[in-house]
Parts: structure tokens; C-alpha cells; sequence
């Protein structure tokens, strides 16, 4: 599917399908964090199975006003523990598969918000 947000200086999703994203053009086929304000690194998972704590803590220290998880493929929610360090520092957090992740950062990013946008991206499903 073809998207495009509105104009922002941030890193912006192009475009997406099963295992990739496209950010500012560029085809990325692994597991990615970007953000509004120009954040971008990669996520090292491969898998949901392989999330924990310190991936989200990872996060927490980019100080977002709101994380955006794209669980993959199919919606699946981080366990609560995972999100402790983002709850003690008062950011939100919001689950969706990584198709509404992307949608919905690109939305939160064009209107100026401080969002990143955590996105799991498995291979061969």
C-alpha cells in the first residue's frame, strides 16, 4: 500500500508491506524504531518472541511523548513488565499491528507530535 503524510522534517514511512517498511524511500526489511524527530535504529528483533524489557527501556530513553509498538503482522500486546520504564516516565504507549503503526505514526509525526514508532518486522510469514 501507498501512503503519504503531510510534510515534517521527522523520518517518514513511504510506503509498507509483509516484512518491510519503506522510511524516506529506502526499503528496510529488518526490525526498526523512527521517530518525528528524526530518531531511526534498528530494533534488534526478529521475532515477538525474542522482545523483553530492555527493548522497550531502549525506547523510554528517547523520551517520547508516545511510543507506537507495531506488533507485526498480527496485533499481539507486550507484557506489562516490558513497560515499565515507559510508565514510570509518564509516555504512552499504543499497540497495533505494524500496517496501523505505520498509518498512525505518519498522522502523530505530520501534526508536529514527538512519536516513535517501534516496528517488528518478521521475515518469512
Amino acid at each position: 500500500m501507498k501512503i503519504q503524510p503531510d510534510t515534517f522534517d521527522g523520518q517518514v514511512i513511504n510506503a509498507y508491506g509483509p516484512g518491510w517498511v519503506a522510511i524516506n524511500g529506502e526499503r528496510v526489511a529488518h526490525s526498526v524504531v523512527i521517530g518525528a524527530r528524526g530518531q531511526r535504529m534498528e530494533w534488534h528483533c526478529a521475532d515477538f518472541s525474542e522482545l523483553s524489557d530492555n527493548h522497550f527501556t531502549r525506547l523510554a530513553e528517547l523520551d517520547p511523548e508516545l511510543v507506537i509498538f507495531g506488533s507485526g503482522v498480527r496485533l499481539r500486546f507486550p507484557r506489562p513488565e516490558w513497560l515499565l520504564d515507559l510508565m514510570a516516565r509518564r509516555i504512552g504507549v499504543e499497540t497495533m499491528d505494524t500496517a496501523a503503526a505505520c498509518r498512525t505514526y505518519n498522522i502523530l509525526a505530520g501534526e508536529g507530535r514527538n512519536v516513535i514508532v517501534a516496528l517488528l518486522l518478521e521475515q518469512g510469514l
